[in-house]
């Protein structure tokens, strides 16, 4: 199954030099297949648009959880389709709302939302019901739940003995639609990803042997575990069966007809995919605890399809050999007990039906249907896991967290076609598997679990996060996956097979792939070819080896290359702009300093305008008190110069006389020497004032000058911390050229030795032009023995061939 997504949505993604490709590719080397598939990503593909189905499920409350106060009114149903979560006290969501950090109310939207009142009837006739008529008419279907433990993802898919899930409901509807058109026979069985092999009378024998062996597997329980069950709660997934399913018959027969015309074989597989390992739960079950179970590869074939190697398909016939089936997969399941869940899946478990039309003696196609029921995810200081619990729930989150980057990155990438971000869908395995379902070679649905428990808010909350960037998945379904697939008929040694079941050898060459030629199987018969034709093989295998190896060489040197160019652009682009950061470092200092010059020159222009004023206001005499001064000097001068005239006009006034006009005149002298005295004190206090408010101007003065002193100290010291940034940057920037000295030189030795390459080719083109003609039948021996039904062996015969040609040269002539 693989497919395309058309993504219509912005958003970041990834960027890494892997190929996401789901379109069908081929390549010689496997390693340089993320190189040679990239461009198959820009392909785009007409198909019709379908947005990725999304449904909700709530569990109702238990009573354990109702006395525990759980119930807190967390989710609202505001409809049919939308739901709303209002997180509740104590909740790390509502702790970062309170810090203004997010919000408390969130609103989610959804397909259709089953509460907890819904059966389960209910749920898969709204859900899923259309995927199976679609899977009945030859179109591929995945279903997937998701939620955190304890959600009810495994009674979603499983149900109980009384009241079956989604699962045991699409296999009664597929067998109500098939009845009376079932193929008997089991010599058609599914191969590989999408095509079909017909088995000889030996291998049908196998089959049903195996199939006999699997249900036994059911019978050998002892009593007393067959009384633990009964005692088990009715909803265990191991006393499954399908007892409690009731349909409308006539509504399935009509929704769900068939073609008349076909005859239908039903095939089905139950694995899991446990600590990113995958397992075959069909397997019976090692007595040895210390022996670890078998790993199954994960394969893709020549079309790109990622399938499961050597897993095993059982043929069903009825809805109680699937229950069958059903019951022996989750008897090997992996599971343990939580603080969460008592029964707590520790795997994500896949069940995938096959369903093959067959048309009179011919194969008219086949289709698949996986329902896989993800482990939950959880937080291990809640589920208190531990040891053996905490590497199981680490892989389980990892892989989750893988299918969250996917589902994101699909989304994504619908914003900007050209943009065809990287999806990491091979960093893990469920991903890979179901890469092509995810890219439009199907249809897809999701059903999200959740509960309604206050204290599992914030992982609730997770899901419907993920959920929500799931919606918006639009999925471009490839019009040829609308249409019935037409597999190939694949022979008992995995080769196509003709009409005439005339084996043909250029069909193989185009249909297999390098590793499924290499692996062989029994070991093969050396006596079938000369012991000529086998050194000519070799030989022959050795040189292409050595030309695959020398185009494998120029492929690398090349990749080098463009990524020297690549780099050395980076570090141009970086050199640059640490020159634009210096300049703008550069301009920035020197403005600083610009600007600090100039408050220097500001300051010292207002001290100076101060001292001035100081200056001034000392000198500085009033006009009034300078007139009046001088009045008084005139007028003592005047007085001085009458009393002068006086004394020597007058020499013979009497002594009495002369003693009078003295006293007279010094009390006139002492009143004007008083007034003088206290005009002389009024002036000296305002000079005192004034001298105060001078002082108290020139420590505010030397206060700021001392600050401005500070400023300056510290942009220097600033200065010379971006100047050793500077330096320190000069220094990068001279390591970067070194780098790129040293980068240019290995170039050039790569140059060289590409040269030396060529010439060597040369030269070995010139030597085997003498041996081109002894050697013509050497390609027709290498086309017969790949066409040779010991073709898959071929890596065998070659070793022991080149052991036969030692030993014949050791031999004297």
């Amino acid at each position: 199954m693989a497919a395309t997504i058309d993504l219509t949505h912005e958003g970041t993604v990834l960027v890494a030099m892997e190929s996401t490709a789901c379109d069908p590719h081929h390549t010689v080397f496997p390693e340089l297949s993320g190189f040679s598939s990239i461009t198959s990503q820009n392909e785009s593909v007409d198909g019709c648009e379908q947005q990725l189905r999304v449904f909700l499920r709530v569990r109702p409350f238990s009573k354990e959880e109702l006395n525990n106060k759980e119930d807190q009114g967390c989710i609202v149903f505001e409809n049919e389709e939308t739901a709303i979560l209002h997180a509740p006290k104590g909740s790390a969501t509502m702790k970062c709302s309170e810090k203004g950090i997010g919000q408390q109310v969130h609103k989610f939207s959804f397909t259709k939302i089953f509460g907890p009142e819904s059966t389960q009837a209910e749920f898969f006739d709204g859900t899923i019901r259309s995927q199976v008529q679609d899977f009945l008419h030859g179109k591929n279907a995945l279903v997937f739940s998701y939620g955190v433990t304890n959600a009810g993802k495994t009674y979603t898919m499983q149900g109980s003995s009384k009241d079956p899930g989604i699962l045991p409901r699409a296999l009664d509807m597929v067998f109500r639609c098939l009845n009376g058109r079932l193929y008997e026979q089991m010599d058609l069985k599914p191969y590989l990803n999408l095509d079909v092999q017909k088995l000889d009378s030996d291998q049908v024998r196998m089959e049903k042997s195996a199939k006999t062996a699997l249900f036994n597997m059911l019978k050998e329980d002892s009593e007393s575990t067959r009384t633990i069950r009964r005692r088990s709660s009715s909803s265990s997934v191991n006393s499954l069966s399908f007892s409690g399913v009731s349909y409308d018959q006539t509504v399935d027969s009509a929704e769900g007809a068939v073609d008349v015309q076909c005859v239908y074989s039903l095939w089905v597989a139950y694995y899991e995919i446990y600590n990113e390992q995958v397992y075959d739960l069909l397997q019976p079950v090692l007595s040895n605890k210390t022996k670890r179970r078998a790993a199954l590869r994960l394969c893709e074939d020549s079309a790109g399809n990622s399938y499961v190697r050597d897993l095993r398909w059982v043929n069903i016939q009825s809805v109680e050999e699937a229950a069958k089936v059903l019951r022996v997969g989750n008897k090997n399941r992996s599971a343990a007990a939580t603080k969460m869940n008592q029964s707590s899946s520790r795997s994500h478990s896949i069940f995938s039906i096959k369903l093959i039309s067959i048309d009179e003696a011919d194969v008219h196609g086949i289709s698949e249907f996986s329902l896989c029921d993800l482990a939950g995810s959880e937080r291990c200081n809640k589920a208190k896991t531990f040891g053996e619990r905490l590497k199981e729930a680490g892989n389980i989150n990892n892989s989750l967290l893988i299918l969250g980057k996917c589902i994101a990155g699909l989304r994504n990438n619908q914003g900007d076609r050209a943009k065809n971000n990287y999806i990491p869908f091979r960093e893990s395995k469920l991903t890979r598997l179901f890469q092509g379902v995810f890219c439009g070679r199907g249809r897809a649905s999701m059903i999200v679990n959740i509960n309604q428990c206050a204290s599992t808010y914030d992982e609730t909350l997770h899901v419907m996060k993920f959920s929500a960037v799931a919606k918006e998945v639009v999925q471009v379904i490839q019009p040829r996956s609308l249409e019935v697939l037409t597999p190939r008929l694949i022979g008992r040694d995995g080769k196509p097979l003709l009409n005439n079941e005339v084996l043909d050898g250029q069909v193989v060459n185009d249909y297999l792939t390098e590793e499924e030629l290499l692996d062989g199987g029994d070991e093969a018969d050396v006596s079938i070819l000369p012991q000529e034709e086998l050194l000519n093989l070799v030989e022959g295998l050795r040189t292409k080896l050595l030309a695959e190896r020398k185009k494998n060489l120029l492929q690398e040197i090349q990749i080098r290359r463009e990524m020297g160019d690549a780099m050395m652009q980076q570090i141009m682009e970086i050199e640059e702009l640490h020159s634009r950061q210096m300049a703008d470092l550069k301009e920035g200092y020197e403005e600083k300093m610009d600007n600090t010059f100039e408050m220097y020159k500001e300051a010292l222009k207002e001290h100076a305008y101060q001292c001035a004023l100081e200056r001034l206001e000392e000198e500085y005499v009033p006009l009034e008190e300078f007139t009046a001064e001088q009045d008084r000097a005139k007028e003592l001068e005047r007085r001085v110069n009458e009393l002068e005239q006086k004394q020597h006009g007058s020499v013979l006034v009497p002594q009495q006389e002369n003693s009078t006009q003295t006293d007279l005149m010094q009390s006139s002298t002492e009143e004007t020497d008083s007034e003088r005295f206290k005009l002389l004190y009024k002036e000296k206090c305002a000079v005192e004032q004034v001298c105060a408010e001078k002082q108290e101007l020139i420590v505010s003065l030397e206060k700021r000058i001392n600050e401005l002193n500070e400023t300056l100290q510290e942009a220097g010291d600033t200065y010379m911390e971006k100047l050793a940034e500077v330096q320190n940057l000069q220094n990068r920037l001279k390591y970067q050229e070194r780098e790129t000295e040293h980068l240019q030189n290995e170039l050039t030795e790569r140059e060289l030795e590409l040269q030396g390459v060529k010439e060597d080719l040369v030269k070995l083109t010139h030597d085997s032009i003498g041996r081109s003609r002894q050697k013509r039948g050497l390609l027709v021996n290498i086309k017969e023995s790949i066409s040779s039904p010991s073709s898959g062996n071929l890596c065998r015969t070659i070793r022991k061939s080149v052991r036969t040609t030692a030993s014949l040269r050791k031999k004297p002539n």
